[in-house]
């Protein structure tokens, strides 16, 4: 077989970005996420390009799935960690948006992950869920864990601290 016949092709399709960021500057932060969750709000092109999905939303709490896949994979034949380091980053920054008022952003400050186990295509759905543990007028702190929703084993978990942007 040649490399031509093994070639395999992957493409998405998203929403115009600025126009989200007006929405979401417009709503509460719990508002604008749940819309994501249920639809009424498109996900952003990150969200597109991962397959992934909100199953919860509440304030200072916010799950994501997503199911690993060959194209997600790095040289060694495995789900790249970034992937793992990217639901992590956004269900936690996710869930301090939730406890955000209208007109109120935030960004991630520092990451830590610490990686269990890896991801391959056949891990199945994973949850990435992310919990505030300090939301405060400048900052705020979350924790996150990464795990498969079939056995609940642990795949990687996480600490995030973010500014509030004012």
């Amino acid at each position: 077989m040649s490399a031509v016949e093994q070639v395999r092709v992957r493409s998405f399709s998203w929403e115009d970005p600025a126009a989200m960021a007006q929405v979401a500057s417009e709503l509460s932060g719990l508002d604008y996420m749940r819309g994501i969750s249920d639809g009424t709000q498109p996900p952003p092109p990150i969200a597109a390009m991962f397959g992934l999905s909100i199953p919860e939303i509440a304030v200072g709490r916010a799950v994501f799935a997503m199911e690993p896949a060959e194209w997600m994979y790095n040289p060694i034949g495995s789900v790249h960690g970034g992937v793992a380091a990217m639901l992590l980053d956004s269900c936690m920054g996710c869930a301090v948006h939730t406890t955000l008022e209208a007109g109120v952003g935030y960004t991630t400050t520092d990451l830590q992950v610490r990686y269990i186990r890896g991801m391959d295509a056949s891990t199945g759905r994973v949850l990435a869920e992310g919990t505030v543990v300090h939301s405060g007028r400048r900052t705020a702190t979350a924790e996150g864990r990464l795990f498969v929703q079939e056995t609940g084993t642990l795949l990687a978990h996480a600490t995030t601290g973010c500014v509030i942007l004012r």
